[in-house]
């Protein structure tokens, strides 16, 4: 998670988790035509602490009989040196608690614009935004559609994704590695309303961080290359368990890779039993009326549930 890389919070950055509490101030400068950048300036207030004295059985990993090293086995399931694993599930749910109200916000305003909300989670290079393109082009005459692009530097995508005619707004995370639901709230005060439509959400490329932070969607959708072999869903078990579908992409290459189709799936589903998954070509279209089908049927879903709650 973000105690480890220190995007989540500064008090976890690379060299500041050896005994210090910081206290952050932010002077926000945003530019909404490019990019969602955020300037900081930061006041530091220095609280001694004895963590690094303190370590519980799980702050020091061994061995095991194949010469692996697990730093994941401890509560948190990470290791932030300096910080003992009980003050690093504190700092995680401190950031979690934040970002979930946020999403809350979020999602409240989805609900009262009837706007269907997918985040897109991915590893970079497996084809999301060629597959956001496409997926645009089959249904702006059907959907109000607009987008929020993650990435840690350019707009390129976003620009990609306007070619379609779609709205979007690019968020640019610098050295973070995901997006979250404050982000995403300030992106949404720059996009025309969606009412009634779809909101796609493309997040940084990355198979960790994001799968912790709710940016108030509706469903989280893992897109898996059949080229990243089959063995993700068992090394990044977290995203793909907070996903509720997952769409393996380039599917035209299945005859030329030794690739494991149904083990892949078998994997995905050990992990998350309920997960659905379909398999897509974004550049031959194959599947993709499937992938319609799903958004189509979980959109109306969505819609009735929220008016059933009003």
């Amino acid at each position: 998670m973000c105690t480890v890389c220190g995007c989540g919070d500064a008090s976890v950055a690379p060299g500041q988790a050896h005994g210090h509490a910081h206290q952050h101030g932010h002077d926000h400068s945003h530019d909404h035509d490019h990019a969602h950048d955020h300037g900081h300036g930061h006041s530091h207030a220095h609280h001694h602490h004895d963590d690094h004295h303190h370590h519980d059985d799980h702050d020091h990993a061994h061995p095991a009989e194949d010469g692996s090293i697990d730093f994941g086995g401890g509560i948190a399931g990470v290791h932030v040196p300096g910080l003992t694993q009980a003050r690093v599930v504190q700092i995680e749910q401190d950031i979690l608690s934040k970002n979930d109200g946020y999403a809350a916000e979020n999602r409240a305003r989805f609900a009262a614009a009837g706007t269907f909300v997918l985040n897109f989670v991915s590893s970079p290079g497996s084809g999301k935004t060629t597959l956001l393109v496409n997926t645009i082009t089959d249904l702006k005459d059907q959907h109000p559609i607009a987008v929020i692009e993650g990435d840690q530097q350019t707009a390129n995508d976003a620009e990609r994704i306007r070619a379609t005619g779609a709205p979007a707004i690019q968020i640019n995370t610098g050295k973070g590695c995901h997006l979250d639901a404050h982000m995403v709230g300030h992106a949404l005060d720059q996009l025309p309303s969606a009412q009634g439509g779809l909101l796609f959400i493309e997040n940084v490329g990355n198979l960790v961080c994001p799968a912790a932070f709710d940016l108030g969607e509706a469903h989280k959708v893992a897109v898996l290359s059949i080229t990243e072999g089959e063995d993700k869903p068992l090394k990044y078990p977290h995203m793909f368990a907070a996903s509720d579908l997952l769409l393996l992409n380039k599917i035209d290459l299945l005859p030329h890779l030794d690739f494991d189709l149904a083990a892949t799936i078998e994997y995905a589903r050990r992990v998350n039993p309920k997960i659905e998954v379909l398999t897509v070509s974004a550049k031959t279209g194959e599947g993709m009326p499937a992938f319609y089908a799903w958004i189509a049927k979980r959109a109306a879903a969505s819609r009735a549930a929220a008016n059933a709650a009003e």
